[in-house]
């Protein structure tokens, strides 16, 4: 799964452990997430869809 988190996170100058500290996670979590390397369960997701008000479906993406 394709996401725009960083993308997200950089247009509002955080680093990742701001945005960690946001969802209540790990900044290794938000660093797998934009890696690519781990999809964030749906109650994370959800949360992170809050924190930018933006739809799932504009942060994450199918390959």
């Amino acid at each position: 799964m394709r996401n725009r988190l960083k993308v997200l996170r950089a247009e509002r100058n955080w680093s990742q452990q701001d945005l960690a500290d946001r969802l209540d996670v790990s900044r290794q979590s938000v660093n797998a997430i934009e890696t690519g390397k781990y999809d964030p369960s749906l109650p994370l997701a959800f949360r992170i869809a809050d924190l930018f008000a933006l739809p799932i479906e504009d942060i994450f993406q199918r390959d």
